[in-house]
Order: structure tokens, then sequence, then C-alpha cells
């Protein structure tokens, strides 16, 4: 499926009003080194508007396993639930870091089908989120 373009002036609107962090898994644009991507929180070929209030920033990880989704299954129960949406509902509501920084935790249904179809623990982010943790730079840490 073709993606659905997003005019520059709604780009550089959700940006402005981002703290440069991945919505979904809360990774720094800084700290991971590349761009964060402006993309829909509802996929435009799943019916959601290219407008301010579907848009969001994701780092190319979440973005990559997210592609076309709008419900997963959550691994506790079996239900397929809606995933997070990060401009209706609150991200500490859902999720939690794990004590020592490097895992993200589902609180709620809608967090853990979240954590599970992100692949938002992945051996690599776990790797990173570590180093970050090291160096006192880790969302956690700075209060992000």
């Amino acid at each position: 499926m073709r993606k659905t373009r997003i005019p520059a002036h709604l780009r550089k609107r959700v940006r402005a009003s981002s703290p440069l962090r991945c919505a979904y898994c809360h990774s720094p644009e800084a700290l991971l080194g590349v761009r964060l991507e402006v993309d829909h929180i509802i996929p435009a070929g799943a019916g959601g508007a290219t407008e301010f209030a579907n848009l969001c920033l994701i780092c190319s990880r979440c973005n990559s396993h997210k592609y076309q989704r709008t419900h997963a299954r959550d691994p506790r129960t079996g239900r397929r639930v809606r995933l997070f949406h990060p401009r209706r509902q609150k991200w500490n509501t859902h999720f939690a870091w794990s004590e020592d920084g490097t895992h993200l935790i589902g609180l709620t249904p809608c967090g853990n089908a979240t954590v599970a179809a992100l692949n938002m623990n992945d051996v690599l982010i776990v790797q990173l989120r570590q180093m970050w943790m090291e160096d006192g730079r880790h969302p956690l840490q700075t209060g992000e």
C-alpha cells in the first residue's frame, strides 16, 4: 500500500508540539541518532485522516512493526484490542519502565498488546536502553 503524503506544515506542527521522542516507546530522537518520522496513528489505509489529531512522531523501529495495524492481541488474555493512541490516551496509564529501565511493561490490555505488536522490547533496543541508563540519559532518569 502506498504511503499517504503528509504536508510539510503538518509535519512541522507535529514536530513542534512533540518532546521529540517516539510516541510509543518514548525513545528520544537525540539518543537514537536518526530523525523520528511523522506518521498516522490510525493509518490512512484504515480510514485515518491526514490531520494533526491523527499524527504523531514515531521511531522507525516502532513504525516498521505498527505498519497498518490498529489492533493486536493482548498476550495475557488473547483478546484483540486497540493499539495505544498517543493523542487520545496517556502513556503512563498504559506503560511503565522496568526497574532497571531496559524494558517497557504494559499496564493494560492496550499497553500489553502495543508492547508485543511493536516489539518494544527487542534485544537491540533493550541493549541501547541499558547504555542510556549507564550514561544517565535514559528518559526515566531525565524525567522525559
